[in-house]
């Protein structure tokens, strides 16, 4: 007899659970938002914003005329958990102060592997690169995600010291 007992408890048991998770659905699907939440991609790419916490692809701006603020302090690519950043760097010659200063080849910056930690913004000291809002960056070859960050015949903005 005690089987049977069990067995219409462990009924009971399962019904009364069912009905209250049901009546948590139903409680949410009562009081839903009103407002839209889901982006309609890729039909409303003309009036999609990004939120402003959004962490896109590592860039690095330039003034109008070519300037930029990174020094060289390679502070972003050891940062890097991954090495996704590398600063090819030399010395040249001041000839205001006639020392050998840091000056920046090439800024690379391998998108491929890199997580969009932030880490690399956190740790520069002249904020001299940024994260940018774009995000369609979908290609059929890897090579095209290994981008040089500064720009052709840039150069430091005066002012900027490490």
């Amino acid at each position: 007899m005690s089987g049977i007992k069990k067995y219409f408890g462990n009924i009971f048991h399962g019904v009364k659970t069912l009905i209250t998770g049901m009546r948590v659905t139903g409680y949410y699907f009562r009081h839903a938002r009103t407002e839209i939440i889901t982006q309609q991609y890729p039909e409303n790419r003309d009036t999609l914003k990004m939120p402003e916490r959004f962490r896109g692809i590592v860039t690095m701006p330039h003034d109008e005329n070519n300037e930029h603020s990174c020094t060289g302090c390679q502070a972003c690519e050891i940062a890097c958990p991954n090495g996704s950043i590398e600063i090819n760097w030399t010395r040249e010659l001041n000839p205001e102060t006639g020392k050998k200063k840091k000056t920046i080849e090439k800024h690379v910056y391998h998108y491929d592997m890199c997580t969009l930690c932030n880490l690399c913004i956190i740790a520069c000291p002249t904020d001299a690169i940024k994260m940018d809002q774009t995000f369609e960056h979908a290609v059929y070859d890897r090579s095209l995600l290994t981008m040089v960050l500064n720009q052709p015949g840039s150069k430091l903005r005066a002012g900027v010291e490490d």
